[in-house]
């Protein structure tokens, strides 16, 4: 795949400096994320809808019900745009234009196919449940022939790729900077709540499982 060497669709015009074409930096960004936003056309009609994702090697997958209308739109291999946000920070400016934040993004276009085949499906779902909760897969019962037939599995190549980042304080015009205003950055992080056992959890399931416990570290959870 071509990285480091930018497609005319994916080269980054506005703010060049912040692009990064390198596998190691997209991929990283996709590692560190289970959320993305899926922009496409239909008859005309923009979409960008919000949903879960998994990486393994040089593939994006997406699943969701057999009858979404996103999928099966996808499923026909329209073009698509896959985006992925971190927020890192706001960036608080002494002027008000140059407020921004702190992020890393990555940006995929290309075309989904269609993952056939119970096995496949499968390997594919466990990709994505892994991408949210690693070691969660072994502890979960397998989707069932009713559950694969109801589900439907796309595979999209990381084949057209770029990642735009910002780091560091803010950047104001240089006579601003003699202005007694505070200016900075506030970093932002997600992090883990308390956990919350379901109601009809099991009598001999109440030991927290260690992927848990390494998810809540993974979000700072201070408990």
């Amino acid at each position: 795949m071509p990285f480091d060497a930018p497609t005319p669709r994916t080269r980054i015009n506005r703010l060049p400096k912040r692009g990064d074409y390198s596998q190691e930096t997209i991929y990283g960004i996709l590692d560190a994320a289970f959320i993305c936003h899926v922009g496409f056309v239909v008859e005309g009609q923009p979409y960008v809808i919000p949903t879960s994702y998994g990486r393994a090697g040089d593939t994006l997958y997406l699943h969701g019900s057999a009858a979404s209308r996103m999928l099966r739109t996808l499923a026909g291999g329209v073009d698509l745009c896959v985006t992925v946000t971190l927020l890192d920070g706001i960036v608080l400016a002494r002027s008000a234009f140059h407020h921004s934040m702190n992020y890393r993004s990555v940006v995929i276009l290309g075309k989904a196919a269609p993952v056939e085949g119970d096995a496949a499906k499968t390997e594919a779902m466990r990709v994505i449940v892994e991408q949210i909760v690693p070691g969660r897969w072994e502890h979960v019962r397998k989707p069932s022939a009713q559950e694969l037939k109801a589900t439907a599995v796309l595979s999209l190549p990381i084949d057209e790729a770029s990642a735009k980042l910002r780091t560091g304080p803010p950047l104001d015009e240089e006579e601003d900077y003699a202005l007694a205003l505070w200016a900075g950055v506030l970093p932002l992080a997600t992090r883990a709540g308390e956990l919350i056992p379901d109601p009809r959890l099991h009598a001999n399931a109440a030991q927290i499982p260690e992927h848990i416990e390494r998810i809540r570290k993974r979000f700072g959870s201070a408990a």
